[in-house]
C-alpha cells in the first residue's frame, strides 16, 4: 500500500498533523508513506516508520511548488492521498481513496479539525519520531544529571516572542533554590537564523547551567533532547508543539495568535495568554504582523512564573 500525506509548510501546523499520520502508520501496517511538506518541517519524519520518503515543498512564484509536486507523484498510483493543505493535487493523481482538508476551522482546535478528516474522534495525539542516532547525540548534549528547564524564546514572527530578558528571568526563579527545580539546567532551544533572538536570554542564565541549542541541532534531535527536559515554557511556535508532543509538560505564552486553535496538545499541557484578546491586539491600529514588535510585554513574568508551578504540580500528581 502507497500513502501520500501532504502537510503544512510550517514546522507547528507539521507537528499537529503528526497524530494523524501515526493513526495511518498503526492502521496500515507495512504500508510506504511519502509525505510532502515544507522544507523547514522535513527533518520532522525523516525516522517515520515505513517511510519511502520526503518531498520538500519549496514555494515558488505562481504556484510553481504545486506542479513540482504533481510531478514529483504522477509516475505512481496512491492508494491513499491525505491532502491538509486543501489544494486539487489529490485530484490530479490516480488514487484509489482521497481525504482533503478544506474548511473554515470556525473554534476548533487544529488536531480536532485534523481527527475529523477521518472521523477520529478523540482525535489522535500529535507524536514525533526520531533515530537511535538523533537519541544518542541527544544523551550526549543533555546527559543525565539534575532536572533540565527547557525554554522556546523565539517564533516566526516578532509579535508572539515574550521579551528575552524575561525568559531568562523566569529561568532563574524556576531552578533557583526556592523554585520546582532547584539547581536545574537550563536548555534554550531555538532553530537556524534565530541565535540573535535568543542571544539575550542565553547571556541571562547561570553559565555553569545553561545549554544552548540554538541553531545547532537537527528536529529529530530536537525531539530527543525535549524528551529528556522536566518542563518547557516558550512562546506559540512550532517548538512548543514539538515539546508537547513529546510528553514534557508544556506551558505556551500566547499573545496575538489564537490559543484556541494553537494550544499546546495534550494533558500535560497549559496555555497562558497576556491580559489583552487577540482581538485587541490585532485589532491596534497600524498592526502588521511583518512589522510590529513583540505584543506580550503585558504578559508579566509573576504570571508566567506561577502557571509554570501550576503545570508542574498538575503534571507531578497526575504521575503520582
Amino acid at each position: 500500500m502507497r500513502v501520500l500525506f501532504v502537510t503544512s509548510t510550517r514546522i507547528g501546523d507539521a507537528v499537529l498533523s503528526s497524530g494523524l499520520l501515526a493513526h495511518l502508520i498503526e492502521r496500515h501496517p507495512g504500508a510506504r508513506f511519502t509525505i510532502a511538506c515544507g522544507a523547514p518541517a522535513a527533518g520532522l519524519f525523516a525516522a517515520v516508520p515505513g517511510l519511502e520518503r520526503v518531498l520538500p515543498i519549496v514555494k515558488r512564484r505562481h504556484g510553481g511548488h504545486w506542479i513540482d509536486l504533481w510531478r514529483a507523484c504522477l509516475g505512481r498510483h496512491w492508494d491513499l492521498v491525505v491532502d491538509l493543505r486543501g489544494s486539487a493535487l489529490a485530484w490530479l493523481l490516480r488514487a484509489r481513496e482521497r481525504r482533503v482538508l478544506r474548511g473554515d476551522p470556525g473554534a476548533t482546535h487544529k488536531v480536532h479539525q485534523l481527527g475529523a478528516l477521518l472521523d477520529l474522534d478523540p482525535p489522535p495525539a500529535p507524536r514525533l519520531w526520531s533515530t537511535a542516532e538523533q537519541e544518542a547525540e541527544a544523551a550526549a548534549l543533555i546527559p543525565a544529571g539534575p532536572p533540565v528547564l527547557a525554554l522556546g524564546p523565539t517564533a516566526n514572527w516578532p509579535g508572539k516572542v515574550w521579551p528575552a530578558v524575561r525568559f531568562a528571568d523566569l529561568a532563574r526563579r524556576l531552578t533557583g533554590p526556592d523554585g520546582i527545580l532547584p539547581g536545574g539546567r537550563i536548555a534554550v532551544f531555538g532553530g537556524p537564523g534565530e541565535e540573535a533572538m535568543a542571544a539575550e536570554t542565553v547571556a541571562g542564565l547561570p553559565a555553569d547551567r545553561r545549554l544552548d541549542l540554538v541553531g545547532r541541532i537537527d528536529l529529530g534531535t530536537v525531539h530527543a533532547c525535549l524528551t529528556r527536559c522536566a518542563l518547557f515554557v516558550g512562546n506559540d511556535s512550532g517548538l512548543m508543539h514539538m515539546a508537547a508532543a513529546a510528553g514534557v509538560p508544556t506551558l505556551g505564552l500566547f499573545g496575538p495568535s489564537r490559543e484556541v486553535h494553537y494550544a499546546p496538545w495534550g494533558p500535560r499541557a497549559a496555555a497562558l495568554r497576556t491580559p489583552d484578546s487577540y482581538d485587541a491586539l490585532v485589532g491596534a491600529p497600524g498592526y502588521d504582523h511583518r512589522t510590529t514588535g513583540s505584543l506580550m510585554g503585558g504578559l508579566a513574568v509573576d504570571a508566567v512564573a506561577a502557571a509554570a508551578v501550576d503545570l508542574w504540580a498538575r503534571t507531578r500528581d497526575a504521575a503520582a
